[in-house]
Protein backbone atom coordinates (compact mmCIF):
# COMPACT_ATOMS: atom_id res chain seq x y z
CA UNK A 1 0.00 0.00 0.00
CA UNK A 2 2.75 1.93 0.55
CA UNK A 3 4.39 1.22 -2.99
CA UNK A 4 0.95 2.42 -3.88
CA UNK A 5 0.80 5.53 -2.39
CA UNK A 6 3.73 6.89 -3.36
CA UNK A 7 2.60 6.33 -7.01
CA UNK A 8 -0.35 8.17 -6.62
CA UNK A 9 1.76 10.84 -5.39
CA UNK A 10 3.90 10.74 -8.41
CA UNK A 11 0.93 11.02 -10.93
CA UNK A 12 -0.80 14.14 -8.67
CA UNK A 13 3.22 15.91 -8.82
CA UNK A 14 3.45 15.60 -12.37
CA UNK A 15 2.12 18.36 -14.54
CA UNK A 16 1.41 16.59 -17.34
CA UNK A 17 -1.33 14.58 -15.57
CA UNK A 18 -3.23 17.31 -14.99
CA UNK A 19 -2.69 18.08 -19.09
CA UNK A 20 -4.07 14.83 -19.76
CA UNK A 21 -6.99 15.18 -17.57
CA UNK A 22 -7.78 18.71 -19.14
CA UNK A 23 -7.83 17.63 -22.71
CA UNK A 24 -10.08 14.54 -21.92
CA UNK A 25 -12.59 17.23 -20.56
CA UNK A 26 -12.01 19.99 -23.52
CA UNK A 27 -12.58 16.70 -25.38
CA UNK A 28 -16.07 16.05 -23.27
CA UNK A 29 -16.76 19.69 -23.86
CA UNK A 30 -16.15 19.60 -27.71
CA UNK A 31 -19.04 16.54 -27.70
CA UNK A 32 -21.32 19.37 -25.99
CA UNK A 33 -21.00 21.57 -28.97
CA UNK A 34 -21.80 18.68 -31.11
CA UNK A 35 -25.09 17.97 -29.22
CA UNK A 36 -25.61 21.96 -29.71
CA UNK A 37 -25.13 21.26 -33.39
CA UNK A 38 -27.20 18.29 -33.64
CA UNK A 39 -29.94 19.40 -32.05
CA UNK A 40 -30.19 23.00 -33.95
CA UNK A 41 -29.73 20.40 -37.27
CA UNK A 42 -32.87 18.60 -36.07
CA UNK A 43 -34.76 21.99 -35.77
CA UNK A 44 -33.61 23.12 -38.49
CA UNK A 45 -34.51 19.90 -41.24
CA UNK A 46 -36.90 20.37 -43.66
CA UNK A 47 -38.14 17.10 -44.42
CA UNK A 48 -39.23 13.95 -41.84
CA UNK A 49 -36.02 12.19 -43.69
CA UNK A 50 -33.76 14.84 -42.59
CA UNK A 51 -34.44 14.39 -39.14
CA UNK A 52 -34.77 10.32 -39.05
CA UNK A 53 -30.57 10.92 -40.09
CA UNK A 54 -30.24 13.09 -36.79
CA UNK A 55 -32.10 10.87 -34.79
CA UNK A 56 -30.28 7.78 -36.16
CA UNK A 57 -26.90 8.72 -35.41
CA UNK A 58 -24.82 6.81 -32.60
CA UNK A 59 -24.06 7.88 -29.07
CA UNK A 60 -21.34 11.07 -29.47
CA UNK A 61 -19.60 9.56 -26.59
CA UNK A 62 -18.94 6.03 -28.60
CA UNK A 63 -18.91 7.05 -32.32
CA UNK A 64 -16.72 10.06 -31.98
CA UNK A 65 -15.37 10.72 -28.84
CA UNK A 66 -13.99 7.78 -27.11
CA UNK A 67 -10.88 6.68 -29.59
CA UNK A 68 -9.74 10.77 -28.01
CA UNK A 69 -10.38 10.15 -24.41
CA UNK A 70 -8.35 6.46 -24.98
CA UNK A 71 -5.44 8.06 -26.92
CA UNK A 72 -5.29 10.78 -23.73
CA UNK A 73 -5.75 8.33 -21.12
CA UNK A 74 -2.85 5.94 -22.87
CA UNK A 75 -0.65 8.94 -22.62
CA UNK A 76 -1.28 9.21 -19.31
CA UNK A 77 -0.31 5.71 -18.41
CA UNK A 78 2.73 6.18 -20.59
CA UNK A 79 3.95 9.28 -18.90
CA UNK A 80 3.56 7.69 -15.65
CA UNK A 81 6.44 5.43 -16.05
CA UNK A 82 8.36 6.71 -19.46
CA UNK A 83 9.91 9.86 -17.76
CA UNK A 84 11.89 7.82 -15.06
CA UNK A 85 13.65 6.12 -17.57
CA UNK A 86 14.08 9.45 -19.61
CA UNK A 87 15.62 10.82 -16.01
CA UNK A 88 17.34 7.78 -14.62
CA UNK A 89 14.78 7.89 -11.49
CA UNK A 90 13.82 4.53 -12.33
CA UNK A 91 17.05 3.57 -10.75
CA UNK A 92 15.85 5.29 -7.10
CA UNK A 93 12.56 3.86 -7.65
CA UNK A 94 13.86 0.43 -8.16
CA UNK A 95 16.99 0.86 -5.07
CA UNK A 96 13.57 1.73 -3.04
CA UNK A 97 11.30 -1.17 -4.28
CA UNK A 98 13.63 -3.90 -5.41
CA UNK A 99 10.77 -6.15 -6.38
CA UNK A 100 9.99 -4.68 -9.72
CA UNK A 101 6.63 -6.35 -9.29
CA UNK A 102 5.36 -4.79 -6.43
CA UNK A 103 6.54 -1.21 -8.58
CA UNK A 104 4.79 -2.39 -11.58
CA UNK A 105 1.57 -3.54 -9.20
CA UNK A 106 1.79 -0.23 -8.01
CA UNK A 107 1.88 2.15 -11.17
CA UNK A 108 -1.14 -0.18 -12.37
CA UNK A 109 -2.93 -0.05 -9.88
CA UNK A 110 -2.58 4.17 -9.53
CA UNK A 111 -3.20 4.29 -13.05
CA UNK A 112 -5.85 2.18 -13.75
CA UNK A 113 -7.49 3.47 -10.64
CA UNK A 114 -7.02 7.36 -12.16
CA UNK A 115 -7.88 6.47 -15.65
CA UNK A 116 -11.01 4.48 -15.01
CA UNK A 117 -12.08 7.68 -12.62
CA UNK A 118 -11.61 10.03 -15.39
CA UNK A 119 -13.24 7.87 -18.34
CA UNK A 120 -16.14 7.29 -16.35
CA UNK A 121 -16.95 10.91 -15.36
CA UNK A 122 -15.96 11.42 -18.86
CA UNK A 123 -18.41 9.19 -20.40
CA UNK A 124 -21.22 9.55 -17.91
CA UNK A 125 -20.87 13.81 -17.79
CA UNK A 126 -20.96 13.79 -21.83
CA UNK A 127 -23.95 11.30 -21.42
CA UNK A 128 -26.71 13.38 -19.08
CA UNK A 129 -24.91 16.82 -20.33
CA UNK A 130 -26.17 15.80 -24.17
CA UNK A 131 -29.42 14.54 -22.97
CA UNK A 132 -30.23 17.67 -21.55
CA UNK A 133 -29.12 19.74 -24.72
CA UNK A 134 -31.55 17.60 -27.11
CA UNK A 135 -34.10 17.69 -24.67
CA UNK A 136 -37.44 15.84 -26.04
CA UNK A 137 -36.19 14.97 -29.29
CA UNK A 138 -36.53 12.07 -30.36
CA UNK A 139 -32.75 10.80 -30.77
CA UNK A 140 -32.55 7.08 -30.73
CA UNK A 141 -29.08 7.21 -28.41
CA UNK A 142 -30.53 9.35 -25.77
CA UNK A 143 -34.50 8.38 -25.61
CA UNK A 144 -33.83 4.39 -23.88
CA UNK A 145 -34.30 4.03 -20.63
CA UNK A 146 -30.73 4.69 -18.59
CA UNK A 147 -31.28 0.90 -17.33
CA UNK A 148 -31.21 -0.19 -21.14
CA UNK A 149 -28.05 2.58 -21.71
CA UNK A 150 -25.76 1.85 -18.49
CA UNK A 151 -24.03 -1.11 -19.97
CA UNK A 152 -22.94 0.45 -22.63
CA UNK A 153 -21.56 3.66 -20.35
CA UNK A 154 -19.98 1.07 -18.65
CA UNK A 155 -18.15 -0.56 -21.25
CA UNK A 156 -17.35 2.88 -22.26
CA UNK A 157 -15.36 3.95 -19.68
CA UNK A 158 -13.80 0.44 -18.86
CA UNK A 159 -12.45 0.62 -22.33
CA UNK A 160 -10.94 4.01 -21.24
CA UNK A 161 -9.04 2.44 -18.39
CA UNK A 162 -7.64 -0.32 -20.20
CA UNK A 163 -6.21 1.97 -22.66
CA UNK A 164 -4.62 3.56 -19.65
CA UNK A 165 -3.44 0.19 -19.04
CA UNK A 166 -1.77 -0.70 -22.45
CA UNK A 167 -0.23 2.56 -22.37
CA UNK A 168 1.59 1.89 -18.85
CA UNK A 169 2.60 -1.32 -20.47
CA UNK A 170 4.08 -0.19 -23.33
CA UNK A 171 5.68 2.83 -21.50
CA UNK A 172 7.22 -0.51 -19.61
CA UNK A 173 8.36 -2.42 -22.49
CA UNK A 174 9.16 0.27 -25.00
CA UNK A 175 10.78 2.34 -22.42
CA UNK A 176 10.02 5.37 -24.70
CA UNK A 177 7.06 8.22 -24.76
CA UNK A 178 7.44 8.12 -28.13
CA UNK A 179 7.10 4.60 -29.02
CA UNK A 180 4.14 4.54 -26.01
CA UNK A 181 2.22 6.93 -27.91
CA UNK A 182 2.83 5.16 -31.26
CA UNK A 183 1.71 2.02 -30.32
CA UNK A 184 -1.41 3.34 -28.48
CA UNK A 185 -2.05 5.52 -31.68
CA UNK A 186 -1.76 1.92 -33.52
CA UNK A 187 -4.43 0.57 -31.00
CA UNK A 188 -6.94 3.01 -31.02
CA UNK A 189 -6.83 4.66 -34.70
CA UNK A 190 -4.51 2.83 -37.00
CA UNK A 191 -5.89 -0.84 -36.32
CA UNK A 192 -9.49 -0.08 -37.16
CA UNK A 193 -9.14 1.79 -39.78
CA UNK A 194 -7.55 -1.09 -41.33
CA UNK A 195 -9.65 -3.31 -40.59
CA UNK A 196 -12.56 -2.05 -42.39
CA UNK A 197 -10.15 -2.91 -45.62
CA UNK A 198 -9.97 -6.56 -44.64
CA UNK A 199 -12.40 -9.43 -47.05
CA UNK A 200 -15.14 -10.12 -45.41
CA UNK A 201 -15.28 -11.15 -42.47
CA UNK A 202 -12.26 -10.45 -41.17
CA UNK A 203 -13.30 -6.83 -41.21
CA UNK A 204 -15.83 -7.20 -38.84
CA UNK A 205 -14.27 -10.05 -36.97
CA UNK A 206 -10.76 -7.59 -36.25
CA UNK A 207 -13.06 -4.40 -35.89
CA UNK A 208 -14.96 -6.30 -32.96
CA UNK A 209 -11.52 -6.50 -30.68
CA UNK A 210 -10.44 -3.52 -31.12
CA UNK A 211 -10.48 -1.13 -27.94
CA UNK A 212 -13.33 1.23 -29.71
CA UNK A 213 -15.03 -1.63 -30.86
CA UNK A 214 -15.69 -3.77 -27.87
CA UNK A 215 -17.37 -1.42 -25.86
CA UNK A 216 -21.02 -1.84 -28.37
CA UNK A 217 -20.43 -5.93 -28.08
CA UNK A 218 -19.88 -5.95 -24.27
CA UNK A 219 -23.45 -4.29 -24.09
CA UNK A 220 -25.00 -5.66 -27.18
CA UNK A 221 -25.65 -2.75 -29.15
CA UNK A 222 -23.54 -3.59 -31.61
CA UNK A 223 -25.32 -3.46 -35.55
CA UNK A 224 -24.24 -7.11 -36.03
CA UNK A 225 -22.71 -8.00 -33.30
CA UNK A 226 -19.47 -11.03 -33.61
CA UNK A 227 -19.32 -11.72 -30.11
CA UNK A 228 -21.44 -12.38 -27.39
CA UNK A 229 -21.11 -9.86 -24.36
CA UNK A 230 -19.66 -12.33 -22.45
CA UNK A 231 -16.79 -13.11 -24.67
CA UNK A 232 -16.47 -9.45 -25.86
CA UNK A 233 -15.89 -8.18 -21.87
CA UNK A 234 -13.15 -11.24 -21.56
CA UNK A 235 -11.36 -9.52 -24.45
CA UNK A 236 -11.57 -6.05 -23.74
CA UNK A 237 -10.41 -7.57 -19.82
CA UNK A 238 -7.43 -9.33 -21.44
CA UNK A 239 -5.97 -6.13 -22.92
CA UNK A 240 -4.44 -4.53 -20.06
CA UNK A 241 -3.06 -7.99 -18.04
CA UNK A 242 -1.54 -8.64 -21.67
CA UNK A 243 0.70 -5.13 -22.07
CA UNK A 244 1.58 -5.17 -18.33
CA UNK A 245 2.60 -8.79 -18.61
CA UNK A 246 4.78 -7.80 -21.83
CA UNK A 247 6.18 -4.99 -19.65
CA UNK A 248 7.09 -6.81 -16.43
CA UNK A 249 8.76 -9.54 -18.32
CA UNK A 250 11.28 -6.71 -19.95
CA UNK A 251 10.66 -5.11 -16.36
CA UNK A 252 12.42 -8.24 -14.52
CA UNK A 253 14.78 -9.30 -17.10
CA UNK A 254 15.95 -6.35 -18.18
CA UNK A 255 18.91 -3.53 -16.23
CA UNK A 256 17.17 -0.03 -14.66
Amino acid sequence: MAVLAAEFVKLRSARSTFVVLGLVAVVAALGLLMAVNGANAWDEAGSAADRRRWEAAGAIEQVFLLPFWQLCLAVLGALAITPEYGTGMIRTTLAAVPRRGAVLAAKAGAVGALTLAAGAAAVAGTHFAVRSVLGDRPFDAYTAPMAETLPLLAALAASAAAAGLVGLGAGVLLRSTAGAIVTAVALVYALPMVARFLPDPWAERVSAVTLTGLPAEVAGTAPDPVLEPAAAGAVLAAYAPAALAAGAVALVRRDA
